[in-house]
């Protein structure tokens, strides 16, 4: 690829996304091409009083930069991928998907009072923590990772849930950390998304080369279950897929916010299919998911 001007990445203006997007860089840089940042505010997070559930469930965090994206303001753009909505945009490709960081959910403590009040903005993390601790409160949480932790250490809360991958990428170092390895993460979490247009050709070939197929397998796997299942972004549904040993492992789950038990399922399979995530989905809708997500957007 000839390169007259420097490749535009497209990055919201949060500490975490410009982590991602400098990641990003180095590996563009690597393969000898030139970059430069293009930092754009989201709705998402512009807006830090009202709930995610409250504001619609497709692209909060990424319509701005897939606004840029067709306006050739940029050419192409970073999603830390749990975010991004399982349909995009007309015109917008999915051109690479990097090395995965922590999948996993994990609780930071607090502990500054006797009654348990948890903090989390996750419709998803409320649920599973409400079907294991019912008697507990859940309030609500906003903002950036370092707003969220000032949240913690002010506010008279037990502790908050926060993504490994962001504390991680960040190098924030908790003393009091538990990793809430029986909740299923959100389908993709700790995954990143590089898209650009579908007619720059051969920038998305470019791109294909920091692709990594089997966290591409495992996303797309994740992202069909929730498609199949009609869940956007806020709605109270996990999967996680991963190989081991030569087989691909999944769990997925739709939640209540009712206290009820949610509808999981935990697969072992020795191949890959594209057809999976959908299969798993329509699997749970069967055993009683689909109860749930009715309930679920009733209340919404």
């Amino acid at each position: 690829m000839k390169q007259n001007k420097p490749l535009r990445i497209g990055t919201r203006a949060s500490a975490l996304a410009l982590w991602q997007a400098e990641k990003l860089q180095r590996e563009l840089n690597a393969l000898g091409y030139a970059t430069v940042l293009i930092p754009i505010h989201s709705e998402g997070d512009q807006n830090l009083t009202q709930p995610l559930y409250e504001m619609g469930t497709v692209g909060i965090f990424t319509k701005a930069l897939d606004i840029a994206l067709l306006n050739n303001q940029i050419d192409l753009a970073i999603h830390s991928m749990k975010d991004v909505p399982t349909q995009l945009p007309n015109g917008i490709i999915q051109a690479a998907v990097l090395e995965r960081g922590n999948s996993s959910d994990i609780l930071v403590w607090s502990n500054k009072e006797e009654k348990n009040t948890i903090a989390t903005g996750s419709l998803r993390r409320k649920a599973q923590w409400l079907e294991r601790y019912p008697e507990d409160e859940i309030v609500p949480l906003r903002g950036n990772i370092q707003t969220r932790l000032k949240q913690l250490n002010s506010q008279a809360w037990n502790g908050a849930v926060f993504a490994a991958a962001a504390l991680e990428r960040l190098k924030i170092s908790e003393e009091q950390v538990e990793v809430l390895d029986w909740m299923i993460p959100a389908p993709a979490q700790g995954a990143l998304m590089v898209v650009t247009l579908e007619e720059n050709k051969e920038l998305a070939q470019i791109l294909q080369e920091l692709n990594h197929p089997l966290v591409e397998k495992c996303t797309s796997i994740e992202r069909d279950f929730l498609r199949t299942l009609e869940g956007g972004c806020t709605a109270p549904i996990g999967a996680f897929a991963y190989f081991e040993n030569g087989s691909l492992h999944f769990k997925g789950g739709v939640f209540s916010l009712q206290k009820k038990q949610g509808i999981t399922l935990q697969k072992k399979v020795a191949h890959y299919s594209d057809k999976l995530g959908k299969k798993w989905a329509e699997e749970i809708l069967a055993q009683g998911g689909a109860a749930l997500l009715k309930e679920f957007k009733s209340e919404q």
